[in-house]
């Protein structure tokens, strides 16, 4: 209950404006940082800190009674953890924990990668292929207006690609309040990013296998 409505609430609320989709909690904290709605580049508008007293308004003028609930339950039991913690020699992450942090961010991303750049390519070609021999615009225009039709997808589509990889039984990260804060664990976290998104897209190049057949006919109903 709590997972999905701190995911709904971060996807409506915050842009999405870095690859850090992927959403991290803290056993019993309920922390979480936004994930990154389908595309993968960077938007250019600018974003106020979340820790300033207007971000943090908005955001929770914009949650529903219960997701306020959830989310006021989750931090005051990951301040209790982090102040029982506080006199600990915080110890880092094991390799073991750094791997599972890696394929834990990595799982998901290989999901967005792969739907943007197969909806991006193949609408990219249909449109060159009907509106493009109509309109005679340029290969790189019907690209622009494939990636658009991609984004406007992915605004849908990301909900469902962060159920699937939820089913698939991946549990977060078993860290401590000071291990999450850890360079090492942003760095894995990171790179298991890039990582799921690299892997994704190589993967959603697949309609390029057909972009041939496609052409050769398009060219002969021109005939």
């Amino acid at each position: 209950m709590l997972t999905l409505c701190l995911h709904r609430a971060f996807r409506s609320k915050l842009p999405a404006t870095t690859l850090g989709a992927t959403a991290t909690r803290l056993p019993g904290s309920g922390r979480h940082t936004p994930r990154r709605p389908m595309g993968t580049h960077r938007r250019s508008e600018s974003r106020e800190p979340f820790n300033s007293p207007k971000r943090a308004k908005e955001f929770i003028y914009g949650l529903q009674a219960g997701e306020r609930t959830c989310l006021l339950q989750e931090l005051q039991n990951f301040e209790s953890i982090a102040i029982a913690q506080e006199t600990q020699e915080p110890s880092p992450p094991t390799t073991s924990q750094i791997r599972y942090v890696i394929f834990h961010n990595a799982l998901p991303f290989v999901g967005f990668g792969f739907l943007d750049n197969a909806i991006m390519i193949s609408a990219g070609t249909q449109i060159e292929l009907s509106i493009g021999v109509t309109l005679g615009i340029s290969t790189m225009a019907a690209a622009a207006l494939g990636n658009l039709v991609s984004d406007l997808a992915g605004l849908g589509l990301a909900g469902y690609v962060e159920a699937l990889a939820s089913k698939l039984g991946m549990q977060v990260p078993d860290l401590t309040p000071k291990q999450a804060d850890m360079w090492q664990t942003r760095v894995s976290a990171h790179s298991g990013k890039a990582i799921g998104v690299f892997i994704g897209c190589v993967l959603g190049m697949f309609p390029l296998l057909f972009i041939g057949e496609d052409e050769e006919k398009a060219a002969q109903r021109s005939q």
